[in-house]
Formats: structure tokens, C-alpha cells, sequence
């Protein structure tokens, strides 16, 4: 297993994307903060370019990639936002991007990965036909496997929205982020733990998807087997590298139902006015669900990302 990010690669990474990323805003609710009885500070990577957190971690990883390595292009397996984000990042140094995509996933972000030039090859929307498929391409192409969460630049980099939220929100007690494979928690709980260490760093996910929360409460790493959740993002295992980090640094991991998933999604949308998806709705829908555990907190939120198939909204089915 390779060695776990710090709050100094953290911190490194924030100084090396910072010309290519948004600095994206931290926004409040007073219709939020009444319903839910916390104060809620939303930090809307929603906005980020690629309309997601993921753009931090692949632009870290690729311009930390040596010439020769980068020289055959790169690759990853995505349900859409990793993909997209790296494609988008790989035009920096104009190298060539595979991306394995389930065909199930949304069409937004078949076209997100489309338009911004990656080669897509679909794959069975399993775990195990997303590896398999990835290492085909890798053996063909020579490509450099840039891995959606399991990279210790991509952590890095998606730590870097929770450094800007504690920088730019002080005295929060709890940070909270949703989980897939963990790259987006890993990397949040060590900034926290770095820079706010008397923050807790509590974990949401789908019940529908909730190996993190077996895992976690278990001591042991237990993949989700047939994930079935609104929340596509998080429909992934964590690797052993992001469940070590969880362990060490997270409080709690919350599960939260579909029907509570599409109320906040709802709530957002209409009490915020901004688009955000249903993954990154899943935080929310855990302090709806959750409401004793946070009244009277100030609670960041990672809104992790806004990529949504307008087409076929959870509301209008």
C-alpha cells in the first residue's frame, strides 16, 4: 500500500493547482439552518470546473506525472465525474485519456467525458468489469492508470476543498463529506485533522451503497457488492489505502435512505437555488436524517459536485 498523504502534500497540491482550479465559494441557508437547527456552511464544488471536487485530484496527479510517464497518455475507470475531470485536466499537458465507463452511467456525464476529448469505453456496471476492462486498456495503450480514489496525488488534491473551507469558515464543528470510494473523505479528513484538529469529519453514504459504513464499523474492509442508489458517484468500495486514512481520521460514517437523498437534492435546489447532484446531496440528507446530532453545530458540507441529467430529474419520475 503506498504511503498516505499528509497535511504537507495537502498543502503542496493546493499551491500547484491553484492556477488552474475555482477557489469555490462557501454558501449559507437561513431556510436550511432553521429546518435543520445548525448553523450549515456549504462549500459548492458544484462550481468547480467540470461542475466537480474531482478536478483537484486530477489535475494534482497529472502535473505531478513524470514526462515519460504521461508520454503513452492516461487512464481511469469512472461512473462519469473522475472521467470527465481527468479529461479535462489531461489537456494541460495535452496527453491522450482512456476513461471505462459502466453503461449505465448518466448520459450528462457520458457527454461530460465526450466533450472534453476522452476516449470512453463502456464496460458492465460492476466493480469487477470496470478493473478488468481498465487493465485491458492499460496492457494495449501503455497508459499511466490515474486510479479515481487509490492515488495518493488525487487524495491530495480533493483535500484541498476542505483546506479552503477551514480557511475560509473558521470554528466548525464538523465537517462532513460523502463517501464512494473514499478519496473525497480521505483527503478531507486529514486537511481537517491538519489544520482544524478539533473538527470531527463525519462520513455520509447511501444505505443502498454502505460498504463504508460496514467497513468502518466492522475494522475490516467489506466492497459493496450490487450497489443500487440515485447517488451514482458513490457507488464504489473503498480501496485499503482510503479505508486506513478513514480509520485513522474520520468520526463517523451515516447512512442515509433514497427517499431522504432526493428530499435534499429538493431542498437545495429550491431553499439554495443551485444545482448540485444526488451524491453530493447525501451530507445533507444525513443532517436531515440526523437532526439532534447537530443542532446547535457549525457544520461544513463538501457539496462535491452539480452534474445532473436535467432530462431525468429524481422528482419528475
Amino acid at each position: 500500500m503506498p504511503e498516505e498523504p499528509t497535511i504537507d502534500s495537502i498543502k503542496r497540491a493546493a499551491g500547484l493547482i491553484a492556477p488552474h482550479i475555482h477557489r469555490t465559494p462557501v454558501l449559507t441557508s437561513r431556510a436550511l439552518n432553521k429546518m435543520t437547527g445548525a448553523g450549515l456552511f456549504f462549500k459548492c464544488e458544484n462550481f468547480q470546473k467540470a461542475g466537480v471536487f474531482k478536478f483537484r485530484g486530477a489535475t494534482n496527479a497529472i502535473l505531478n506525472l513524470k514526462e515519460e510517464d504521461a508520454s503513452s497518455g492516461v487512464a481511469t475507470h469512472s461512473s462519469g465525474n473522475h472521467g470527465a475531470a481527468l479529461a479535462l485536466a489531461a489537456r494541460l499537458i495535452n496527453v491522450t485519456c482512456y476513461v471505462v465507463m459502466p453503461e449505465n452511467a448518466p448520459k450528462v456525464k457520458k457527454d461530460a467525458v465526450d466533450g472534453y476529448g476522452a476516449q470512453i469505453i463502456f464496460c458492465e456496471p460492476t466493480l469487477a468489469s470496470r478493473e478488468s476492462t481498465l487493465k485491458e486498456i492499460l496492457a494495449r495503450t501503455g497508459a499511466t492508470l490515474i486510479h479515481p480514489y487509490d492515488n495518493c496525488d488525487v487524495i491530495a488534491g480533493q483535500g484541498t476543498a476542505a483546506l479552503e473551507l477551514c480557511e475560509d469558515t473558521r470554528h466548525l464543528d464538523i465537517v462532513m463529506a460523502p463517501v464512494g470510494g473514499g478519496g473525497l473523505l480521505s483527503g478531507t479528513s486529514i486537511a481537517v485533522s491538519g489544520v482544524s484538529p478539533t473538527t470531527i469529519v463525519i462520513a455520509a453514504e447511501p444505505q443502498r451503497a454502505d460498504d463504508a459504513y460496514r467497513s468502518f464499523h466492522a475494522g475490516k474492509l467489506i466492497p459493496v457488492e450490487k450497489p443500487d442508489t440515485i447517488a451514482d458517484g458513490l457507488r464504489t468500495s473503498l480501496s485499503p489505502l482510503t479505508f486506513s486514512i478513514i480509520r485513522k481520521h474520520v468520526f463517523d460514517v451515516l447512512t442515509v435512505s433514497e427517499e431522504a437523498i432526493v428530499a435534499a437534492m429538493r431542498y437545495t435546489w429550491e431553499r439554495m437555488k443551485i444545482v448540485i447532484e444526488p451524491s453530493a446531496a447525501v451530507p445533507l440528507a444525513a443532517v436531515l436524517s440526523n437532526r439532534g446530532q447537530f443542532t446547535g453545530k457549525r457544520v461544513g458540507i463538501i457539496v462535491s459536485g452539480g452534474n445532473v441529467d436535467l432530462d431525468n430529474l429524481p422528482w419528475s419520475r
